[in-house]
């Protein structure tokens, strides 16, 4: 028999804007979608330039995750899409402090665009405790 499938939805993340839930939560397995810089309290991207927005991303992930029972620290794997690969570095040492030792796998990647004129959006897969 398949496992129950549960959405997953946090007032500490900005609520859906299309077709999509939050994080979707499958046997074991949390789904989370994508986030990007949107501050779930004002509803307007943070400005600051790669660093504030993937603070806010963060934490916008730690308030799904939360809301599912898990944390950071369960995440098994991210993608981050960045609208400017130079902005890589600058976003790796936000997120290395996220993830202080052993990371999740990551895949990082290049992209024309994202919603909102975002510099970075991750989506991540995490265990469930």
């Amino acid at each position: 028999m398949p496992a129950p499938r549960r959405v997953i939805q946090s007032p500490a993340a900005p609520a859906p804007v299309a077709a999509y839930s939050q994080a979707i939560a499958s046997g074991e397995l949390l789904f989370c979608s994508g986030q990007i810089a949107i501050d779930p309290q004002t509803g307007q991207m943070v400005e600051g330039g790669i660093e504030a927005e993937t603070e806010r991303v963060l934490e916008n992930l730690k308030g799904v995750l939360a809301a599912a029972g898990a944390s950071l620290a369960d995440v098994v794997k991210t993608t981050v899409y960045l609208a400017d690969f130079a902005d890589y570095p600058a976003m790796n040492a936000v997120y290395v402090h996220a993830f202080p030792s052993e990371p999740p796998a990551r895949a990082t990647v290049g992209v024309s665009a994202l919603p909102h004129g975002a510099k970075i959006e991750l989506e991540a897969i995490a265990r469930l405790p």
